[in-house]
């Protein structure tokens, strides 16, 4: 995995794809997921998701970022099954606690849709190198500076991530304790938060400079480093895409 973005470099038929077409089945996986209500169908939604992580070979890559996930996941399932208004059927009580099938089903519907989400911009960001990706949207016309934006965003987390490690060994060789228990990791966290937000912003402010150094905001016409490649069955699988999801919500409002 490069250490400035959650790209992983692999020889596999997802990373050949173009970057527009993994856009794209973003959009139509998530939208699918949401047209469709039953469960098995969500579910085969979200495992089509997992099916094109493991052929794109980061299938492993996306497990600790849908287990980040995992406290929006069981609020999901406390508050459903407690508190939905469509409560009728008891399915289970401890004590004080009542869980219905009906507030039950619906958790398991969004939690599916959560996971498939998460799963749909995994296929986009861990099998696309952000550069491609932003090269490929200003080639079809988008303003560089948005694509710097999206450039940006997608390097936030691994860049704060490596600023975090780097601050963490230096208050490390000061004395500070940064690794034990749970209660220890938590009182190390909030004196390291400080420092890495503020190199965080100090960077921005560096790389502004470096790019209105450059030139950045001049009108004239941008060059790319890297040539222009071709994508084979972009188109195709474009098309095949979008006649997915009509053709889902056409049964959807059939149905």
């Amino acid at each position: 995995m490069d250490a400035m973005t959650l790209y992983v470099p692999r020889n596999s038929p997802i990373h050949r794809l173009d970057p527009l077409t993994k856009m794209l089945y973003v959009v139509v996986s998530i939208a699918a997921a949401y047209v469709l209500d039953n469960l098995w169908e969500v579910g085969a939604v979200m495992l089509t998701s997992f099916g094109i992580l493991l052929v794109g070979k980061v299938f492993r890559n996306i497990m600790p970022v849908i287990a980040l996930s995992f406290l929006l996941i069981l609020s999901i399932v406390i508050v459903q099954g407690f508190f939905n208004p469509a409560n009728e059927t008891l399915l289970y009580e401890l004590g004080p606690i009542k869980f219905y099938k009906e507030g039950l089903v619906i958790a398991f519907r969004l939690t599916m849709r959560v996971i498939n989400m998460v799963s749909a911009f995994g296929v986009l960001v861990l099998t696309t190198s952000p550069t491609e990706l932003v090269e490929r949207l200003q080639q079809k016309g988008m303003s560089p500076k948005i694509g710097y934006v999206i450039l940006s965003v997608l390097q936030i987390i691994p860049q704060l991530r490596a600023t975090y490690g780097k601050i963490q060994d230096a208050q490390r060789s000061r004395g500070m304790e940064t690794e034990g228990s749970l209660f220890v990791r938590i009182k190390a966290f909030f004196p390291l938060l400080g420092p890495v937000i503020l190199n965080a912003l100090n960077d921005t402010r560096e790389r502004a400079i470096a790019l209105d150094v450059r030139g950045f905001d001049r009108d004239t016409p941008k060059t790319y480093l890297n040539e222009a490649k071709s994508y084979r069955y972009s188109t195709f699988l474009n098309i095949l895409l979008l006649l997915i999801l009509a053709g889902l919500i056409v049964w959807r409002l059939m149905g």
